[in-house]
């Protein structure tokens, strides 16, 4: 009996040994990173990684035992994106702040529940203090409300769910409903409306002007021309940060738009809404505290692990309103904490969740906000300088031509098209630029497609976010960037 107590509650001495190995690892990867290759074999190529640390689930613990585990998991991670890295600039980077993972540990190993206030009300009081401090520093008042989330997909969701509840309530017709966003909205846009309840083919998607923003006078037409066929516009989700390219779309003029045309403004800010916590970005962002709700993701902007977003909303009682349904056996629980009304629970669909906000509030407890904003500075500084480097080498006769300039920390870029050249060859090009400036290795970009006249281009992106990320990455980047454009030519 005795040895079945321990099976899963190993005396104090085995804790402390597993916890030192994994200690050892994570410090040692986190050591690395700096000349840590920007991207391990990933795809076809990791197969044989893949295979080698496959095990089988035994009735008993795996040979080797901890020691085994570290060096399976070490082996695992090399055959990765290495996201964690200063030279990964692909996609939408996240740091994975070590105060974070720090702050996880301590989450999971107490396992307080934390999405109602009862249970935990001190823990729970801790979430609310940073979700205020973030609903201030996005513009908000003291009617706002925000929801941590697994993401910014979940965060849109909720978004959807309440602007529907807000214009529908429980009832009304969902086939009529209709939404507007830009043609370079996320994906997750149309996925949530979809889970909403409201057809996909009930999502307009507006044009774009030449820097990739929503054209407001277009909406307006949109809107106009909708009613008169007696369908119900409701929300127009506008972007802080798109995902292509990086544009803001105009948030004022948006804001004053739904504002005389009743309708519900969503700001996407997954990726850049992060910038508000900075003065530079909070100006590249003006008008974004008009909007109804936000939906932003601390993983990104904020450095945190990958499963933490944030939906804000100005009333926070419309986002209670949307969520909150009672149960009788959560009777004995209160739904409030002091003076901060609503649980997560009671303003999300989740009711088992992990206790999010404590891998927000330990890296403001150490670090600081200053710190934090003095790293958003810093990306917006080196998307501006990676630009420079582009113009430097424009002028002296690379065939680059810079297709987005930095709205906020994001870059698009690509080879220029030669004289009737078709658009397949174009693209490859661009194709070979991008692998032969990844196979160095020191940084690691991913590609979008852009509408041109010749159809669509394949373009090359540079995102700065990494709080690791600093000038002489950028300048290798550069420097990559030159040698395979000479090469190619």
């Amino acid at each position: 009996m005795a040895d079945r107590e321990h099976r899963l509650e190993p005396p104090r001495e085995v804790q402390e040994r597993w916890l030192a190995a994994l200690r050892d690892l994570v410090l040692g990867h986190i050591a690395g990173l700096e000349t840590a290759d920007a991207a391990g074999p990933v795809g076809a190529d990791a197969v044989p990684i893949v295979e080698a640390v496959s095990q089988a689930i035994g009735e008993e613990p795996l040979p080797g035992g901890i020691e085994e585990v570290a060096r399976v998991l070490e082996q695992a991670a090399g055959a990765s994106l290495n996201a964690a890295g200063p030279g990964y600039l692909a996609y939408i980077p996240g740091g994975g702040i070590y105060t974070a993972a720090l702050a996880d540990f301590v989450a999971n190993a107490l396992n307080r529940y934390t999405g109602l206030a009862a249970p935990a009300p001190a823990l729970f009081r801790l979430e609310q203090d940073v979700l205020a401090w973030l609903c201030a520093s996005f513009g908000y008042g003291a009617d706002a409300r925000a929801l941590l989330t697994p993401g910014g997909s979940s965060a849109n969701l909720a978004a959807v769910v309440t602007a529907r509840h807000e214009h529908f309530g429980d009832g009304g017709n969902f086939e009529r409903a209709i939404v507007y966003t830009s043609t370079q909205a996320h994906h997750s846009v149309a996925k949530a409306v979809r889970l909403a309840g409201i057809p996909a083919a009930n999502v307009r998607l507006i044009g774009v002007d030449d820097a990739f923003r929503l054209k407001v006078d277009a909406l307006g037409s949109q809107v106009e021309s909708d009613r008169a066929k007696g369908l119900s516009p409701f929300l127009v989700i506008g972007a802080a940060g798109t995902t292509n390219t990086g544009a803001v779309d105009p948030l004022g003029a948006l804001a004053d738009r739904c504002r005389a045309e009743r309708l519900w403004l969503h700001v996407d800010g997954a990726y850049g809404g992060a910038f508000v916590l900075c003065d530079e970005g909070r100006s590249r962002l003006a008008g974004i505290e008009h909007a109804d709700s936000i939906a932003f993701d601390p993983h990104k902007g904020m450095f945190l692990p990958y499963g933490t977003g944030c939906l804000l909303v100005r009333d926070g009682n419309k986002l209670h309103q949307a969520h909150h349904l009672d149960a009788e056996y959560l009777q004995d629980l209160g739904s409030s904490a002091g003076s901060v009304p609503w649980s997560p629970a009671e303003l999300g669909p989740e009711l088992s969740r992990d206790f999010r906000g404590l891998r927000l509030w330990l890296p403001l407890m150490l670090h600081g906000a200053g710190a934090f904003r003095d790293a958003l500075t810093e990306k917006l500084a080196l998307a501006d300088r990676f630009t420079e480097g582009l113009e430097g080498l424009i002028a002296a006769g690379a065939p680059i031509e810079i297709v987005a300039r930095p709205q906020l920390s994001l870059v698009a870029f690509r080879l220029s098209a030669r004289q009737g050249e078709p658009v397949s060859e174009w693209n490859r090009r661009n194709g070979a630029l991008l692998s032969a400036v990844n196979a160095k290795n020191r940084v690691h970009l991913s590609s979008t497609l852009l509408p041109t006249r010749l159809g669509n281009a394949f373009t090359l992106r540079v995102c700065v976010l990494s709080f690791r990320t600093h000038a002489r990455h950028i300048d290798a980047c550069l420097e990559d960037v030159a040698t395979a454009t000479a090469s190619l030519a």
